[in-house]
């Protein structure tokens, strides 16, 4: 019987409109069709096994747990995965792909080779619709397996000999040298013919061609390229590709303390998480998603700025309503199982900061001039300027009263000054003295309310003694140079106070049994973005080694194939949140660019 791993185990593979999780032991836990919000045909990972999943591996005797393999690993620079198991009678590898889409319908193909001996193999199939609620019609037709329930159809195609039993698909066969067995699960709406019969072989190769191509266009080649390169391929594969619009994982309920009720639904569209990615992606050489991305900016807003959310659905959705799946046990017991995002209508005024300044690095770097985002960055500016005093619930989305965070201030100081430098480049007009003198009183306002100077720190909020990771930000946005006294106070004072014991970084104290200033009970672990901005200041205010240590210690907690969730749980030595997790990845990058910059870094 299988059991959800940990989440370190599973494994992305995707088609830049969904992706699914396969874990060590071979079993696809999760996959959503057809998109990346869709209800998921294998919920397993929020489950048990009746909530669907596709494991294919070595035979195992009846009520024992399936091997894990001993070796896997993607090929080359792709999201082509490769796992390998040594048996007592031989080895066998299962590669696992989704081709990128075009017109053809998802599709997930799993190839088994024998690589030696011979080596009986299972593949074990049940198909569940609506995140596991759901029993599908299994019949055959024209030699074909289909599963149909409401709108979906899942059709399974294979070479190979099938039975049903205990409403699953099995499939046992073995495997010599040279051997191949190929599966492909293809969605399709019940009501349309069937997908045409899928080709495996050609399409690994093609989408091993993709990906290479893909690859070539990378412009950093640095000391951590490996790292780099690999986070670049799971933001690419976290990207919806018909809209630009990127994720900011392809999970929902991932939890952030294993057992808690901090479990959210991540499948959408964040502004701030993807104008973060759109930076890394521009300061490495992807100018394409970097448009596609502010087309889809374009549309989500379409001109409404007074009605910004901070997230929206893969195609610019407004409404994300959140509900509970009572259904679903979740991972490892974790409760609730939510779908929807319920903070989608939140007021965080630091999202108009991160939106300009995505457009103002797209500007400088030479991304061809669009008039309308133009216009839309001098609307985000008319509304703040009768809006930036007002309280909001931040960056961390905190479900209790809202309070005047100080990165929300310094971050619409920042929306207003790249805006004011897009004027005086003279490729917009404004109301350019108003605006700076809008600008000076923002940052007087931040620097007499937000800083303590008893500790020589910023804090969370006006009045408040708390402190907050996002306040590592001030020197990388440039409010405050960083050999500003102030700044390393409150580097410093993050360190001492957010600090766990192995150096990585809380994003604010929690409250544990209490609802703390996030308005929720329990605790969660290191926020992993927070600590790469830690290692970013660090190298900014010339502590370079400081910097490269915790920096290569964040690397080692990426799993054996280079991926993070949102956080680190000190107390277990796990991955928690969702997986894998862009505003992870971003930061890695950005990171890495800075070192290398700076030339701090090691053999």
């Amino acid at each position: 019987m299988h059991v959800s791993g940990r989440i370190e185990d599973y494994a992305l593979i995707g088609d830049m409109q969904t992706a699914a999780l396969v874990c060590r032991d071979g079993s696809a836990d999760w996959l959503c069709l057809p998109r990346f919000d869709s209800p998921a045909v294998f919920a397993g990972l929020l489950g048990t096994e009746d909530h669907g999943f596709w494991r294919i591996g070595p035979a195992h005797a009846a009520g024992t747990e399936p091997p894990r393999a001993d070796r896997r690993r993607y090929r080359g620079d792709s999201l082509i995965l490769e796992s390998e198991w040594d048996t007592p009678r031989g080895t066998v590898r299962v590669t696992d792909f989704m081709p990128p889409r075009e017109q053809h319908a998802p599709q997930l193909m799993r190839i088994v080779e024998g690589v030696s001996g011979r080596v009986p193999v299972r593949s074990a199939l049940r198909m569940r619709f609506s995140y596991g609620r759901v029993v599908p019609w299994v019949h055959r037709t024209d030699g074909r397996t289909v599963a149909v329930a409401g709108p979906d159809s899942i059709w399974l195609d294979t070479d190979t000999q099938t039975y049903g039993r205990d409403l699953t698909t099995y499939a046992d066969f073995t495997v010599g040298p040279g051997d191949r067995v190929a599966f492909t699960v293809s969605w399709q709406p019940s009501h349309k013919d069937a997908p045409a019969v899928p080709e495996p072989a050609g399409a690994l190769e093609a989408t091993e061609e993709f990906w290479r191509e893909w690859v070539e266009h990378c412009t950093y080649h640095g000391p951590y390229r490996e790292a780099v390169v690999r986070s670049l391929i799971t933001l690419k594969a976290l990207t919806y590709a018909p809209t630009g619009g990127i994720v900011a994982a392809p999970t929902t309920s991932l939890p952030e303390e294993i057992g808690g009720v901090r479990n959210w639904d991540y499948r959408y569209t964040w502004l701030r998480d993807a104008a973060i990615t759109l930076s890394s992606l521009l300061r490495t050489g992807y100018r394409e998603e970097a448009r596609a991305w502010r087309e889809w900016l374009l549309r989500a807003v379409a001109g409404d700025p007074e009605n910004l959310q901070i997230m929206y659905g893969i195609a610019g959705e407004r409404e994300l309503g959140e509900t509970e799946l009572d259904w679903l046990p979740g991972y490892e017991g974790s409760q609730p199982v939510r779908v929807g995002n319920g903070a989608a209508h939140q007021l965080q005024l630091d999202v108009y900061g991160e939106v300009t300044e995505a457009l103002h690095l797209a500007h400088m770097t030479g991304l061809a001039r669009n008039d309308y985002a133009s216009l839309l960055q001098l609307k985000l500016i008319r509304y703040l300027e009768t809006h930036w005093n007002e309280p909001d619930e931040g960056i961390w989305e905190v479900r209790g009263p809202r309070r005047h965070f100080v990165h929300s201030k310094v971050m619409a100081w920042v929306a207003v000054d790249r805006t004011i430098k897009l004027i005086e480049a003279g490729d917009a007009d404004g109301p350019l003295e108003r605006w700076r003198e809008l600008r000076d009183e923002i940052h007087r306002d931040v620097c007499e309310k937000g800083y303590d100077k008893e500790r020589n720190t910023f804090t969370q909020s006006y009045g408040s003694q708390e402190l907050d990771a996002s306040l590592l930000l001030i020197p990388q946005m440039g409010f405050l140079p960083p050999d500003d006294k102030r700044v390393i106070g409150t580097i410093e004072a993050i360190q001492r106070e957010l600090s766990t014991p192995d150096g990585f970084i809380l994003r604010y104290p929690t409250a544990g049994e209490e609802a703390g200033v996030d308005g929720l009970e329990g605790d969660e672990g290191a926020f992993l973005a927070c600590s790469f901005w830690m290692a970013d200041d660090l190298a900014m205010i010339g502590r370079v080694d400081e910097a490269r240590r915790l920096f290569e210690r964040l690397l080692s907690l990426r799993n054996d194939l280079g991926l993070l969730a949102e956080e680190w749980d000190p107390r277990l030595q796990r991955q928690v949140g969702n997986f894998p997790q862009a505003f992870s990845h971003v930061p890695l990058i950005d990171t890495a660019l800075r070192l290398t910059a700076s030339g701090a870094y090691g053999g």
